[in-house]
This record gives structure tokens, sequence and C-alpha cells, in this order.
């Protein structure tokens, strides 16, 4: 790398049935977690998940599409006029729209240097090979 790097989000190395683009490595970006998710349609595939073990805080900015955020129990409308911060420990759960939802999902642990995820180094297996995707 020269110093910068310029990609298309479709040109990117991805896994989860093709769904999770490894943007942070794609662009060689080491200090916090960043990740392109395509949900598709009215999915439900998107985890209910917290991180509260971790201290990970995680900002959602939708880039195409729209749907829904569910925070800590409330359900709050995204698309991308509309960006959710969420703190460590709180629920939170993405429910794309009819159109489906292009989602930036940047993260990282306040005060502490980020620490690059295995799954999310270019070149890693998919854990999701050979498997169908969720309905």
């Amino acid at each position: 790398m020269s110093g910068y790097e310029v990609k298309r989000i479709d040109a990117m190395e991805a896994s989860y049935w093709g769904s999770f683009h490894k943007a942070r490595a794609e662009l060689g970006i080491t200090s916090f977690g960043m990740q392109v998710l395509d949900l598709p349609p009215a999915s439900d595939g998107y985890p209910e998940h917290d991180h509260g073990s971790d201290g990970q805080e995680e900002v959602y900015v939708v880039l195409a599409g729209g749907g829904e955020i569910e925070i800590d129990g409330r359900r709050h409308a995204i698309d991308p006029q509309i960006m959710a911060g969420v703190q460590p420990g709180i629920r939170r759960k993405v429910f794309p729209g009819p159109q489906g939802m292009r989602l930036l999902v940047i993260g990282g642990i306040p005060g502490k240097p980020y620490e690059i995820v295995d799954a999310t180094e270019l070149g890693a297996p998919d854990p999701t090979a050979g498997q169908p995707p969720p309905g």
C-alpha cells in the first residue's frame, strides 16, 4: 500500500454469503473496526448482540436502502440521513426494509488500541462456507 487506498465496495473481499465486505482490511485501516454489510430486503439474518463483554461501541451508517435498528428494545428508522451510535452492553439488531440495506458499521473500544479480528482479515476462511444463507 502506498499510504492510501481507494476501492469500490463491490470489489472488496466479502464473507458471510458475500454480504460482509472487509472494508477495514481492504483499505489498510488498523486503528478501528469497519465493515460494509449488504443486507437483503426484509431479512432477519443480522444477529442481535451487544458488546458488554468487550466494551466496543459502534456507529451504524446506512449507505443505501433503509430499515430499522432496534436498540435496547426500541426500534428506530434508519436511512442514509440517519446515523446511530450504540454504547457497549446495549442490545442492537438491524432490520433491513423492502429495498434491503447497505450498512457501514464502525467500531472500537474507548481508550484501547484496536485488536483486529481474524475473520475480518483478507484471505481469512469464510465461517459460513458451504452453509445456506439464513431465511
